[in-house]
């Protein structure tokens, strides 16, 4: 995490480490993994008994990409794959963050490094004066 790190040396040296692990990483997918079962229309169905036994397992992987909704069928076969890549995509979003916050941390370190100090830039105030109000005609 980046508040462990002082410097701004530790911390571009973090996102040196950060940009090697993202180059890294594999094929990837954003989305979240799901289980649905479901009923079919078959009154005499299974599905239907006492207690149910509903259809499935299915699997089911949902995304938005470029502000459009997404769900693909999955088969079972290739749930493993799929999620090792949403895993990846995780973890690329994971790595983002901490650079971003490193990065902003460097930033507000430069900052205040620039800045002077609160009291070699303190001038006083000039002090208000209330003058009184003319009478209305």
């Amino acid at each position: 995490m980046v508040c462990l790190m002082t410097t701004p040396t530790q911390l571009e040296r973090r996102i040196d480490t950060i940009k090697r692990e993202i180059i890294a990483l594999g094929p990837l997918r954003p989305g979240t993994l799901t289980q649905q079962y479901n009923v079919c229309g078959n009154p005499n169905c299974r599905c239907k008994a006492d207690p149910p036994q509903k259809h499935g397992p299915y699997y089911q992987l949902s995304y938005t990409w470029q502000r459009k909704s997404r769900t693909h069928f999955v088969r079972e076969e290739e749930l493993p794959q799929v999620r090792t890549e949403v895993g990846t995509y995780l973890r690329l979003r994971s790595l983002l963050d901490e650079w971003i916050n490193a990065s902003l941390e460097i930033a507000r370190l430069d900052r205040e490094k620039r800045r002077p100090s609160a009291r070699k830039s303190a001038k006083p105030r000039p002090k208000r004066v209330k003058l009184p109000r003319s009478p209305a005609k």
